[in-house]
């Protein structure tokens, strides 16, 4: 993908699940178009601390935040650090999530409240926080994640589909309030995504009951969901606002 125009080049985004997956590769894709990068991370700081070393390989200055994006005295004091370290956040790209697999009737209510806490409340107050400063420019993007489970209920994972229905909702509302001053808000969804950590696939019941319904016959990499991020954050994709692009290899078609 071209790189973003030398005016991008003190532009900063903040992308939290940073770390590993479709997180790193947000980090590194943002890092080449010419951003300068904040990495959350919840507990693995080396993991996020390599990326960030690969970020700065690629020219960009990084900065990790570690905290916990459920706590939103934490999310506020992420966004803070890096606006600190930057002078403002004008890309948020909210990528950490939970997805815990559990029968309804067996969830506890503080193992409800974590999922929601994490995958939907953390979106509003990170959101929150950025805000300001993107206005402040007239210019700002956020990218939300929400999954095939903004699309569809599965058994087993009734949090993880109410949260992701609720970063659905988020977004388009957000899109409209402020898409006219500049701020655009649009959903990632994406689907059977082959992970880069060893082990993770075969972990995932999920992933291995949708890869069957994919019909280009393969599982996505993280880089191509990040390719999906990075147009939506380009000028190129300056006039999408209230979307939500689905990278699944047609498997909701």
């Amino acid at each position: 993908m071209a790189r973003t125009p030398k005016a991008r080049a003190k532009r900063t985004a903040l992308i939290t699940g940073g770390g590993r997956n479709i997180g790193r590769a947000c980090v590194l894709g943002l890092a080449a178009d010419g951003f300068n990068v904040a990495i959350n991370g919840s507990s693995d700081r080396a993991a996020c601390e390599k990326v960030a070393k690969e970020a700065r390989k690629l020219g960009a200055k990084a900065l990790v935040v570690m905290g916990d994006v459920g706590k939103p005295e934490e999310c506020k004091r992420i966004a803070a650090e890096a606006i600190k370290e930057f002078g403002a956040v004008d890309v948020l790209v909210n990528n950490a999530a939970l997805r815990p697999g559990k029968p309804f009737l067996e969830m506890s209510e503080a193992a409800w409240r974590r999922v929601i806490a994490v995958d939907l409340d953390a979106a509003v107050w990170l959101s929150r926080a950025c805000l300001p400063g993107m206005l402040k420019k007239g210019w700002g993007r956020i990218v939300n994640f929400t999954g095939m489970n903004a699309i569809h209920g599965y058994a087993g994972r009734a949090p993880v589909s109410v949260a992701k229905h609720g970063v659905w909702g988020l977004t388009k509302s957000l899109a409209k309030e402020f898409g006219p001053k500049g701020v655009t808000t649009n959903a990632i969804s994406p689907g059977p995504i082959a992970s880069d950590v060893e082990g993770d696939d075969a972990s995932s019941h999920h992933r291995r009951e949708t890869m069957a319904k994919v019909p280009l016959g393969r599982m996505g990499t993280p880089a191509e969901v990040a390719a999906a991020a990075r147009l939506l954050i380009s000028e190129a994709g300056a006039y999408i606002n209230g979307q939500m692009i689905q990278v699944n290899g047609g498997a909701e078609t």
